[in-house]
């Protein structure tokens, strides 16, 4: 039996009677992640007539994927440094994204989240958790990209996370503790 700690009795809040967590490393992974919890509402709903408040998910927002849990507001400040350090581009104008993508439907079929956005399962009830250690290894590297420091980068991101958010000290550490707590593990490469 696993230890408990108070520091992850977060996870405990949620009402779902099922708990799932998202495990999102790479940008495709953030976008996949998202896909998939919606995916998640929509099936239960449809093969057992749950409601949204009978799932609790949790998306962690890990390594390469952690950026996707920064609102717009960073990604207008930062976007081309993460775009440039993620190798990820904005499919419609090949240059690094201005906007967290994963926050609108207007790229359809171009995205791994199909449109849905992080707002929409956000707003059924999916929670974030941010790596902390991912974020200051961002940081660091947009400091460097920008000419600024990573101490004013991070204090940035910390700003500017998507709504029912959260740090966590790791996202590999998280992702361990769900499981400990009975959350089902969905991989989102």
């Amino acid at each position: 039996r696993a230890t408990h700690h108070a520091e992850d009795d977060w996870m405990d809040q949620f009402p779902g009677k099922h708990r799932i967590v998202v495990d999102a490393v790479t940008p495709h992974g953030a976008g996949e992640a998202v896909l998939f919890a919606n995916n998640l509402y929509l099936s239960h709903k449809a093969a057992y007539n749950l409601t949204e408040k009978e799932l609790a998910i949790v998306i962690v927002m890990r390594h390469f994927a952690t950026p996707f849990a920064f609102t717009d507001v960073a990604w207008a400040k930062y976007g081309k440094a993460m775009g440039d350090m993620l190798e990820f581009k904005d499919p419609k104008t090949k240059e690094s994204p201005t906007t967290n993508l994963y926050q609108s439907p207007a790229y359809g079929l171009t995205l791994p989240n199909l449109g849905t956005t992080i707002e929409a399962v956000r707003k059924k009830g999916t929670y974030i958790a941010i790596c902390d250690q991912a974020t200051r290894f961002a940081a660091q590297g947009v400091a460097g990209m920008t000419g600024s420091t990573m101490d004013a980068v991070y204090k940035d991101f910390q700003a500017n996370i998507v709504p029912d958010s959260r740090f966590v000290p790791a996202g590999v550490l998280a992702v361990a503790r769900a499981q400990e707590k009975g959350y089902t593990l969905i991989y989102a490469g």
